[in-house]
């Protein structure tokens, strides 16, 4: 076992700021331990969390058949390449395909949801043999270089510029703008069910459907980025399903693994899949990622949890509103993926709550977003909504 060298949240926060990069934006606790849906800091104070690993904790922190399996997994093999077949590896990719909507057929596992979204933007290349691509404003995929061409936060792309060519950026949730964006260049259009960092931003009915249309109309290829809604955050396992649509090309991540890093692309069988040696990755499949994927995948399944989803979120959204809170705009979401649109910036609003015991995200500057695990109990979803309802009154 390893213990912690370190004794309190002052002590980490000094050592960890010596080394740490300076990209991150941190917040002045040190979280040391979590189970379920409860946080606890190194100084022992407890807090509920609706940060939910910015997505990747839908099962909470500490599930135990994630834990056994990683446990077990981690006395038989940890890495294996996959130019090597693997037990675990099928196993998974069996069991993820027969959860996926019908037709989607070929699997590519890599370690995050910014490759997830460069795998394919790079099929939706080389399968078309055109390289414009078509993605919404307010749209978040990631971070790296492809991803973040069709990011479109100026302040994350701009510093980077120029990125890859051939990217446009076209209004959310408009379906006119979108057919006069695509054409007979378009390599593939790359959308979110419901648009997380640009504000919690659910599409309309219909919209996802005539997004497919219009791709089919012109031989691209449509991608549907549920790095965050997947797994059942927005009360189903996959948020398409909910709008009767199935995409070329589905991407995965964040909640995957139970909080162990993994990534995946669902290519639609009709596609076929990747050309030899045209894209890889060292860690992507390894079998302790799939043998806790697995382990997720099952507990997601078994204990109804994209219900619960539903459920609680629908309670949610329905007690704030009936709250009418002065310093609240608009209150919008699907399942336990929620904004909160303030008429103020967020921030201090962040730091209000977390220092009540309760941790939530920013979506844009005055959106409050709530990714609290799906796990997370009747009890503390009110004891939650009344330290948010003090905060916002």
């Amino acid at each position: 076992m390893s213990i912690s060298p370190f004794q309190s949240n002052a002590e980490i926060i000094s050592h960890e700021d010596v080394r740490t990069s300076g990209t991150y934006g941190k917040r002045g606790i040190a979280i040391v331990r979590g189970l379920g849906a409860t946080l606890w800091d190194a100084d022992g104070t407890q807090y509920i969390d609706c940060v939910g690993g910015q997505g990747a904790a839908n099962l909470g922190h500490a599930h135990p058949a994630v834990v056994a399996a990683i446990q077990h997994q981690a006395t038989q093999l940890i890495s294996c390449p996959e130019i090597f077949h693997n037990d675990q590896r099928a196993a998974y990719l069996d069991e993820l395909g027969a959860a996926l909507p019908a037709g989607m057929g070929r699997l590519f596992l890599c370690n995050s949801g910014t490759e997830a979204v460069e795998s394919a933007l790079k099929f939706a290349r080389l399968h078309t043999g055109r390289t414009q691509i078509v993605a919404a404003m307010r749209a978040f995929h990631g971070r790296t270089m492809g991803a973040l061409s069709a990011t479109y936060e100026p302040k994350y792309r701009e510093p980077f510029e120029p990125l890859i060519p051939g990217v446009t950026h076209v209004p959310y949730d408009k379906i006119v703008a979108l057919a006069a964006a695509v054409s007979d260049q378009t390599a593939a259009v790359i959308l979110e069910p419901v648009q997380g960092e640009g504000g919690v931003r659910p599409a309309s009915p219909g919209y996802l459907a005539a997004a497919a249309e219009i791709c089919r109309q012109h031989g691209a290829l449509l991608l549907v980025d549920e790095v965050q809604t997947g797994f059942g955050r927005t009360g189903s396992l996959f948020a398409v399903s909910q709008d009767g649509v199935t995409p070329d090309v589905l991407i995965m991540a964040k909640s995957m693994a139970g909080g162990v890093p993994m990534g995946a692309i669902a290519i639609h069988e009709s596609l076929g899949g990747f050309t030899p040696a045209s894209h890889g990755s060292t860690f992507g499949g390894n079998p302790l990622a799939c043998a806790a994927g697995r382990a997720a995948l099952k507990a997601l399944i078994d204990d109804d949890l994209p219900a619960h989803a539903a459920r609680k979120g629908q309670y949610i959204m329905e007690y704030l509103n009936e709250r009418q809170l002065s310093k609240v705009r608009e209150v919008r979401g699907r399942g336990l993926l929620i904004g909160i649109e303030l008429k103020e910036r967020v921030q201090p609003t962040l730091v209000a709550l977390m220092e009540r015991g309760v941790l939530a995200l920013p979506a844009g500057p005055n959106v409050l977003r709530l990714l609290p695990p799906l796990v997370i109990s009747d009890a503390e979803i009110d004891q939650a909504l009344a330290i948010i309802c003090e905060v916002l009154t």
